[in-house]
């Protein structure tokens, strides 16, 4: 590991994953992480990621320093005698698996999550801020043609402007 200086580390701390990339996993069930979205990985993340079902057919991939900070922020005060916190714990943790990058920057995709995603080939690689999304093109096509308000709406609502 790495020793940064203070600077350097207060950039890691404001980095974000931006952008969007057409990529393919391979016949293994590899996927190769864009070099734009690889530089903003912290260093104590230890090029170590989890990856997760989405909240829609995706697939997330946090790195591990960010799902530490979910699991102590959100998850940990999840109650697992609320049967909707329960429903959430089931979906969310038994499809997680963790991985670290290879040689080639590229992880490991559990066979489970390409199905559940319905991942064939080709796949989109959308950066979240924190997180990354990994989609197949023609889900989010799909997905991005429900979306009925205007761009703007959505970021008044949002943004709360």
């Amino acid at each position: 590991m790495f020793n940064f200086p203070l600077e350097c580390q207060k950039q890691f701390e404001k980095a974000m994953f931006l952008g969007s990339f057409n990529y393919s996993i391979d016949a293994k069930g590899r996927i190769s992480i864009p070099a734009k979205l690889r530089k903003f990985v912290n260093p104590d993340a230890n090029d170590t990621f989890v990856l997760t079902r989405g909240s829609l057919k995706c697939i997330n991939i946090y790195p591990m320093n960010y799902w530490r900070e979910l699991l102590d922020s959100k998850m940990d005060r999840l109650n697992s005698f609320n049967p909707e916190d329960t429903k959430f714990l089931r979906l969310f943790l038994p499809s997680a698996a963790e991985d670290q990058f290879d040689t080639q920057s590229r992880l490991l995709v559990p066979k489970k999550l390409i199905d559940f995603a319905e991942i064939e080939k080709d796949v989109i690689i959308l950066g979240m801020n924190k997180y990354i999304e990994v989609w197949n093109p023609k889900l989010y096509e799909e997905y991005l043609n429900e979306i009925e308000e205007p761009d703007e709406t959505i970021a008044k609502e949002v943004m709360k402007m």
